[in-house]
């Protein structure tokens, strides 16, 4: 019953990291929530997520639990640690001994600090997506493990941060299409604003829409405005009509 719980537990956790699609997303909360699930599922004191580009940290998530331990044992992996390990290699490391890591000088900064708060065993898995890495996931233990395979506890924390990667790509894609939608969105209106303003002065003024647009885009070149701007003031009503028909007898005439 207790391996069901957590399997049931698991599923739960695996479907909100994929739920990034949302209004009012927050990265780092969502990273604080990955990491509150790999305390509550593994047994661990702390857990922690270092997002990292280019081999640099570049922002740092840890769980509710212990949340101040976590992030200090995270910022002292700079000289070196679990995280950016697994980063370099794209593979788990393995849960490790804080004193046996400390005495064999591996991660002497690290293991130091994790002495200092207790911390017995750690181990990391890298956030990834196919052959994109985008971090790791640092779990923080009380304990030696009391089993010899380590694996089950790697394949949890591995499904948790791989459905991660997946939600924090799948967010980054859909802020970019949106971004995107909204320029292109943006691009057409403009247009129309244009062609309409041009359509307006041309009849207003009794010339060809051609000459119209040339006095449109003359005016805000003059000026160091954006035609889009113009075509405003001309559809509002508030242009400068004697400096708009002054740009009618300049060279200025373009397609229409």
């Amino acid at each position: 019953m207790r391996y069901a719980t957590r399997e049931i537990r698991l599923a739960s956790a695996l479907v909100e990291a994929a739920d990034t699609l949302v209004e009012g997303f927050e990265a780092m909360r969502y990273l604080q929530r990955l990491s509150d699930h790999c305390v509550e599922l593994l047994n661990a004191r702390a857990a922690g997520v270092m997002l990292i580009d280019g081999g640099r940290s570049v922002s740092l998530a840890a769980s509710s639990r212990h949340e101040r331990m976590a992030l200090d044992l995270l910022e002292a992996q700079h000289g070196g640690g679990p995280c950016l390990e697994s980063y370099g290699s794209g593979r788990p490391v393995p849960p490790v001994s804080i004193r046996v890591a400390h005495a064999a000088a591996r991660w002497p900064d690290f293991t130091e600090r994790a002495l200092r708060h207790d911390i017995v065993t750690t181990f990391a898995v890298p956030l990834r997506r196919r052959e994109h890495l985008l971090g790791a996931l640092n779990v923080f233990g009380p304990t030696l493990p009391a089993d010899t395979d380590p694996a089950p506890e790697l394949q949890v924390a591995q499904a948790l941060a791989d459905a991660a990667a997946l939600g924090l790509q799948n967010r980054r894609a859909y802020v970019q299409y949106r971004t995107l939608s909204g320029q292109l969105q943006e691009a057409l209106s403009s247009r129309v604003r244009i062609e309409q303003a041009k359509g307006m002065l041309a009849e207003r003024w009794g010339v060809r829409a051609d000459h119209a647009f040339g006095a449109l885009r003359q005016y805000a070149r003059r000026r160091r405005l954006t035609l889009d701007q113009v075509a405003n003031t001309v559809i509002e009503g508030a242009e400068d009509d004697a400096g708009l028909r002054r740009e009618i007898d300049e060279d200025s005439t373009g397609p229409a």
